[in-house]
């Protein structure tokens, strides 16, 4: 079986679209080969900056002969049913076959298609892939219409086996495909030929191309590190950047230089940002003093004077860079100083959304809302508050407007410069945290509440504008706001009812829409706080289970918000419905199963995320031991048979059961293990306990499975019947306070 090799040769491809494209000619050519009717052992993609590859192994030299028989009308049919079957065919009426059925003769069409030589499909498929090819951007060049990512300059096509290596015919716009490549653009220039992929590989070494990009990375990272470990100081690791020079060269030699002294005092995530987005360059630090003290850049050739003539020229560009770094954070540290009133004023012309007002008003809102939410986690008010309507004013500084990605964390240093306190310097950091899944959650009291603030305030604003996701649309990353919350408050276990929280901040971003984006703040402030006190107090009140108390504060917010604009009842209730949805995603990932989820999402309490998390890691674990199932189907065996019953007859049986009338002992076992178990759950309930309650109802395991063997619970004595019935009404009412089981799958 004869091997392919595959090089598309072009001018320099950018390196962040290097691994989409070597998977994509992968993809393409393999796929198109096999529906062509070729097999092959086995495929490999590589790239560099100028040039794509792609090898396979074992390839079927020729597809084998397809004979296919395709059934079609009677021959009696109508005249227009035929010609349709002839042109869907190809064929004409004399080439169809008549053979006899029950129902007189049917018209049969045999196509049959001959193999095909690789080397023809080859060529197909090829051409397909080089005029098809989904670069995000591409170009055409000279006069030909031909697009690709950069000009394209040859084509590599060559067939390998046993007798030889062999081009295959093929051409794209007039280049035709040929047995020779090229070497490095400057260390080996001009073309040489090759007759497989081990020659090709191993001449490209040669002419000095490393072409498997990890090895590239490995090559530039060990380099990278034996220089910076000779000076005693070490490389910051990032995989991204180290991704991307791989994708700039294709002989890296790695050279360290020195950061000037005057730009030391620098913040170090200053130094490392301006390297890397403008220069490529691997910060190096010193281990003994914390700072970014060098970096490493990585050539693309071999300089005969070791690099010295590079450096010098790298180092006159960083000087410029960081000296204008070192203008930025200057000149916002007097600001910072000066109390951040400049930048605070400058956020009121920043509009966060058309709707929904400037950044100035946002942070209004978040400020009231993380002064309500502060006791919760355990912050002072006044220090949540001022960290809330500080934590952004970076946003407006020279150093965020050049780098945005340092935002939050210029704030923190800025913060400390002005002095302000330790907790309102490292909410500035972390309120916008968590990012991602993988990203670190605050811990920090104050930083928590204003994270919380920031995050509720972005998902009940655009829920009052009906902003939401969609299926495949998520515009404003409201699914990851979510999760950031839903993190927060399971990593911190925060306590507190969180639609009563979403009802306060979708009021004050209904009124934000309705009134015009400065009233929201004045109400959130004066009106709405004195209607019913802090979130924490409102909190307090629903778990000691005075369900007035929120129907109170609904009227209240509707009584101020009007009739000018739509309740906002029903969008908390939808807004709770998303996070129950984001919350599922989380805890699927955690090896919770879905339905486990629901029977908990189904019991009161269910917006106490903490609370509602306890409840079904407990539960997953008790389904995970021997006593899970098996309770699971007795409960459920009960449950049917007194619904079945409570339909039939038209009454609820919900009480009364009395052990003075068991006939045997296995009922007079379960009315004592129901006593039992009900004296365990309920205090474990009461206390939160979920494990302990779980073991409690394990403990019914045993009584109820030998209840269901030696009782009937349909007796023909009505009392005894209906004593029965009573006693699986209490099986289901002592279950059910742990979880709705009926939810629960198998």
């Amino acid at each position: 079986m004869p091997d392919l090799l595959i090089e598309l040769f072009s001018e320099e491809i950018p390196a962040r679209m290097q691994a989409r494209a070597r998977e994509e000619l992968k993809s393409l050519v393999t796929n198109g080969l096999v529906e062509a009717g070729l097999t092959y052992a086995s495929a490999g993609a590589f790239s560099t900056p100028r040039r794509l590859t792609l090898t396979i192994e074992g390839l079927t030299a020729e597809s084998k002969p397809v004979r296919e028989e395709r059934k079609g009308p009677s021959a009696t049919a109508p005249e227009a049913a035929i010609q349709g079957f002839l042109r869907a065919t190809g064929l004409t009426l004399d080439q169809l076959e008549r053979r006899a059925d029950k129902k007189g003769e049917t018209l049969y069409a045999i196509l049959e298609k001959p193999g095909r030589k690789a080397p023809e499909i080859i060529a197909e498929v090829l051409e397909s892939t080089i005029r098809t090819f989904p670069w995000p951007k591409s170009m055409r060049w000279g006069t030909g219409a031909l697009r690709w990512v950069r000009p394209l300059h040859s084509i590599l096509c060559l067939l390998h086996d046993e007798t030889g290596s062999h081009i295959v015919p093929m051409s794209v716009d007039g280049i035709a495909a040929t047995n020779t490549t090229e070497g490095h653009r400057f260390l080996s220039p001009g073309r040489f030929a090759v007759t497989g992929f081990d020659d090709y590989a191993t001449k490209l070494k040669r002419a000095h191309v490393v072409l498997d990009s990890a090895e590239r990375e490995a090559a530039i990272w060990q380099g990278a590190q034996n220089l910076a470990f000779a000076a005693g100081m070490e490389v910051v690791e990032d995989k991204g950047l180290l991704t991307e020079v791989a994708g700039l060269v294709e002989w890296p030699v790695p050279l360290m230089g020195r950061i000037a002294e005057d730009f030391l005092h620098l913040p170090p995530e200053v130094l490392q940002t301006s390297m890397k987005e403008h220069q490529k360059f691997f910060s190096v630090k010193n281990p003994r003093t914390g700072r970014i003290e060098g970096f490493v850049t990585v050539a693309n050739t071999q300089p005969a004077d070791h690099g010295a003539t590079i450096l010098k020229g790298n180092q006159k560009v960083l000087t410029a860079r960081l000296s204008d770094a070192r203008f930025f954070y200057e000149n916002d540290l007097r600001v910072a100083k000066a109390g951040m009133g400049e930048w605070l004023d400058g956020l009121k012309s920043v509009t966060f959304h058309n709707k929904l007002g400037s950044q100035a008003d946002r942070i209004g809102r978040i400020a009231a809302l993380a002064r309500e939410i502060a006791p919760l986690v355990g912050a002072d008010a006044a220090l949540a508050e001022q960290a809330a309507k500080l934590a952004k004013a970076d946003l407006r500084s020279s150093m965020v407007g050049e780098f945005p990605e340092l935002q939050g964390l210029m704030g923190l240093y800025y913060a400390r410069a002005a002095g302000l306190p330790e907790p309102v310097a490292l909410a500035a950091r972390d309120h916008y945290s968590p990012l991602g899944p993988s990203d670190a959650v605050p811990t920090d009291p104050v930083s928590v509440a204003v994270a919380l603030a920031d995050k509720i305030d972005t998902l009940t604003g655009f829920w009052a504008i009906d902003e939401k996701p969609t299926g495949s649309k998520d515009p404003f990353a409201l699914r990851r706001a979510a999760l950031g919350v839903i993190r927060l408050v399971l990593t911190n276990e925060v306590r507190f009812d969180l639609a009563s929280t979403l009802l306060l901040a979708l009021s004050r971003n209904i009124l934000a829409v309705g009134q015009g984006h400065g009233a929201p703040v004045d109400f959130a402030e004066n009106s709405l706080k004195d209607l019913t006190g802090s979130v924490a107090t409102r909190a307090r009140a629903l778990f000691g289970a005075v369900a007035e108390h929120v129907q109170f504060f609904r009227d209240e917010v509707r009584a101020m918000i009007g009739a000018t604009v739509e309740n906002p009842d029903s969008r908390t209730n939808d807004l709770l419905s998303f996070f129950h949805d984001r919350l599922k995603v989380f805890l699927k990932d955690q090896g919770i199963r879905h339905d486990v989820i629901d029977a908990c999402l189904a019991m009161p309490g269910n917006d106490d995320l903490t609370l509602l998390v306890k409840r079904a890691e407990a539960l997953a674990a008790f389904l995970k031991t021997e006593d899970g199932p098996n309770l699971l189907q007795g409960y459920k065996r009960a449950n049917t048979i007194l619904t079945q019953a409570e339909q039939k007859d038209g009454v609820e049986y919900s009480f009364g059961a009395d052990v003075k009338f068991a006939e045997t002992d296995e009922e007079r076992a379960l009315f004592a293990a129901l006593d039992a178990a009900e004296a365990a759950i309920t205090p474990a309930m009461s206390a939160e306990d979920f494990p302990a309650a779980m073991r409690g109802m394990a403990q019914l395991r045993a009584p109820i499975d030998a209840f269901f063997t030696a009782v009937q619970v349909n007796s023909d004595n009505q009392i005894v019947r209906r004593n029965r019935l009573n006693l699986l009404h209490r099986i289901r009412a002592i279950c059910s306070g742990v979880a709705d089981l009926t939810r629960i799958e198998g």
